[in-house]
């Protein structure tokens, strides 16, 4: 699937369908492909999700960064998913406009951002912990539940809301703390 195009999981019709839709000076085309998991998919835990989010992810290049957007319905089924960005081999970059635009275009009541890592270890960076707290405090300002933000990787994945992350309230304390120690981590590692 191309990137920056959404798929919409309300009743996906056959393998590909595009329509032109003229919006006064410039046009929008739309792109709808079947989902890779049933219309409605209920996510109710971050294993159900991960499965989800595989079944996307196998579609896009292995070798590249993606973060994706599951936009969820009141009863925590799969409205549709857009991919929020394509990166590189070590990074992609979130921006929490692109996010919650594309939460308020698919309806969502509830989101989860998936990202994985081409590097196979499924252990957050320290910009992946700031990201989930810019993230989360943007939900609650929107009133969209943020319920997870899941990194998958070859030997499994890791959930921020499983490890009590999403609203730890020391939490910008423990990321300085981290940081701190990822630094004075690559200092020993290069001798300086």
């Amino acid at each position: 699937m191309p990137q920056g195009n959404t798929a919409l999981g309300v009743r996906p019709g056959p393998a590909l369908r595009q329509r032109w839709i003229s919006l006064k000076t410039f046009k929008v085309k739309a792109v709808i492909q079947r989902l890779p998991f049933p219309a409605g998919f209920k996510c109710g835990s971050p294993e159900e999700v991960v499965e989800a989010a595989r079944a996307i992810f196998g579609r896009l290049d292995a070798d590249r960064e993606h973060v994706v957007l599951l936009a969820l319905n009141n009863k925590n089924r799969l409205n549709g998913y857009k991919i929020i960005s394509t990166g590189s081999l070590t990074n992609s970059i979130i921006h929490p406009r692109e996010v919650w635009r594309a939460a308020l275009y698919l309806c969502a009541a509830a989101v989860i951002v998936v990202h994985n890592h081409p590097s196979g270890t499924a252990d957050p960076s320290f910009e992946d912990q700031e990201i989930t707290w810019r993230l989360k405090k943007n939900a609650d300002l929107l009133g969209i539940r943020m319920l997870d933000h899941l990194i998958i990787g070859e030997q499994g994945h890791f959930s921020f809301s499983d490890r009590g992350l999403m609203d730890e309230p020391l939490a910008p304390a423990r990321l300085a703390r981290d940081k701190q120690r990822s630094k004075k981590r690559d200092r020993n590692r290069t001798g300086t």
